[in-house]
């Protein structure tokens, strides 16, 4: 790929996340779908192909992405499923990305939704290849990993409880301010901290929900791009990789003693060098965050700070969204919850937002460079840096 930029967004459309009991998973990525296509100002025949995402349409719990062609139009477009956990929205923006470098398609559609049950995120042991004990044991309730992980990490690093609840408190007044999240109520950081107690050291207001909702993108070749939009994102570089032997993953049954790296790691490593930008010249950040323990580890990953250097960071306010690194602008998951197919294109919505000047109350001042990273079951990371 040679670090071009040779892909460009061209579009972007969101459905609004959160629950929406009259509304199908499919009605919502249709709404998405079609938002990006006005914002490129080209309509559903003019589309080459599409990718989307779901994870539901794997589980019987939303249709296949590919049936939107049935609102959109039956144009014979080839269109391709994507799932791949929470990974599953970064999955198909490369594979849109790649399909475009190879010079097969100029123009495409990159979309995901879905429509998740209430509760935590519980799945089948057997969906990720491992045995009923695994699920018997509890480690397939995503809350009781997640807890287990971040102790292991407070206690290697140094990481408080208040630094948690500040993470999450910041999530909620940046959703406070985009009318597009699900939990828009601003609480305090002992209001989360004297929330109930659901994996310690994780709080009910710390924890991201299965949620409701669809976004989709509009991607060209960059050098057709400006006959479409003024203010076009240049996908700068896109990268995925699984986990390695020994990296402590959501699915893993065991740990080796010598620990290796979480794919977070070399897929971000992978996309700076690709895009041939330093860490310190993103000027937007959006990170998994199913938890505020994901947003700090996975900030030391991507390598924007090291281990334990999170605790001073987010005293300091460097993560706010006028701190010198702004992250989860819009909420993040915390506050937006996560539909698996849509939460990774959430992300690339909102720093094109923000590459754009259009993110209003919440907007960063000037930005030129954003950067995502998406983690996903049972063990994949997905990395995008975009820029202006």
């Amino acid at each position: 790929m040679g670090g071009q930029m040779d892909v460009a967004i061209i579009g972007i459309g969101i459905h609004p996340f959160g629950r929406f009991d009259d509304l199908s998973a499919l009605d919502m990525g249709v709404t998405a779908a079609r938002q990006a296509l006005s914002d490129a100002g080209v309509a559903w025949g003019d589309v080459e192909f599409a990718v989307g995402g779901s994870l539901g349409s794997t589980q019987g719990t939303s249709a296949a992405p590919d049936a939107m062609v049935s609102r959109l139009g039956l144009t014979g477009v080839p269109f391709v499923n994507v799932s791949n956990g929470c990974a599953t929205a970064g999955t198909a923006l490369s594979m849109a990305c790649t399909s475009i470098r190879a010079g097969v398609h100029d123009l495409g559609l990159v979309v995901g939704f879905d429509k998740h049950p209430r509760g935590a995120f519980d799945p089948d042991p057997a969906l990720m290849g491992l045995g009923k004990w695994y699920g018997d044991t509890g480690m397939m309730l995503t809350t009781q990993f997640f807890a287990m992980k971040l102790q292991r990490y407070m206690h290697d690093f140094g990481i408080s409880r208040d630094t948690l609840a500040r993470i999450a408190a910041k999530a909620y007044r940046n959703a406070a301010r985009n009318p597009n999240a699900w939990r828009r109520k601003p609480w305090s950081e002992d209001e989360i901290l004297a929330s109930r107690m659901l994996n310690e050291p994780l709080t009910q207001y710390m924890l991201c929900s299965p949620a409701e909702g669809g976004a989709a993108v509009v991607v060209c070749r960059a050098d057709l791009a400006r006959k479409f939009t003024e203010h076009p994102v240049f996908v700068k570089a896109v990268s995925m990789r699984t986990r390695k032997f020994g990296s402590f993953e959501v699915m893993a049954p065991w740990m080796p003693p010598e620990r290796a790296d979480g794919p977070a790691v070399q897929a971000a490593q992978a996309c700076f060098e690709e895009a041939g930008i330093e860490r310190g010249d993103v000027d937007v950040i959006q990170v998994q965050d199913s938890e505020p323990g994901a947003e700090l580890m996975h900030l030391a990953e991507c390598g924007f700070c090291a281990d334990g250097e999170q605790e001073e960071l987010v005293a300091r306010g460097a993560t706010e969204i006028h701190g010198p690194m702004p992250v989860n602008t819009d909420g993040g998951l915390i506050a937006n919850g996560e539909p698996i197919g849509a939460s990774g294109l959430r992300q690339i919505y909102e720093v094109c937002l923000q590459l754009r000047g259009e993110a209003g109350e919440r907007q960063v001042a000037a930005p030129r460079v954003g950067f995502t990273q998406v983690y996903g079951a049972p063990g994949v990371s997905a990395c995008t840096i975009l820029t202006r």
